[in-house]
């Protein structure tokens, strides 16, 4: 069962590609990631992690619901949510980037990682996305987190100093 998930999670990211095929043997046999068209069957939202794994965190809070393919870039330091094209909402933030048609995405196979890019919530393969309303909520709470959060940290920082 899990390889026919895998199978078709692989075949519904490719399916973005230029060259399907040729993205999947750069996953199998090249660096590892491969370049696939946003716009077409989803959109990425880049936020900075921090805030997409406090967001995410709250994404996971309804145990019958699973969050839409969500990836991490560690060097970057960014969450893309995978979100349908050309979302009705309005996506303003620090560091807040919509990736949509016209733009790349380099993503590693949904099976494994790839240097740094990691799958949090690889693909299914059925084409489930986050929900713009059910994102765009996620990242207000996890802003606010933050808001709060960041007072805190700072007086920590000041008297580390010391």
């Amino acid at each position: 069962m899990q390889s026919v998930m895998w199978k078709q999670a692989v075949e519904w990211l490719a399916a973005a590609a230029r060259d399907p095929q040729e993205c999947k043997r750069e996953w199998d046999y090249g660096t590892g990631t491969a370049l696939v068209e946003a716009g077409r069957y989803w959109d990425v939202l880049s936020v900075p992690d921090r805030l997409g794994l406090l967001a995410l965190d709250r994404l996971w809070r309804d145990p019958l619901k699973v969050p839409g393919p969500t990836l991490v870039d560690s060097a970057a330091r960014r969450v893309g949510f995978f979100l349908p094209p050309d979302p009705v909402s309005e996506w303003v933030g620090s560091g807040v980037r919509h990736v949509g048609r016209g733009s790349w995405v380099a993503v590693p196979p949904p099976y494994r990682p790839a240097g740094r890019m990691e799958w949090l919530v690889p693909p299914d393969g059925t084409g489930n996305l986050h929900a713009p309303g059910t994102l765009e909520s996620a990242l207000r709470e996890a802003t606010e987190a933050l808001a709060v959060l960041a007072p805190v940290s700072a007086e920590h920082a000041v008297a580390d100093c010391w």
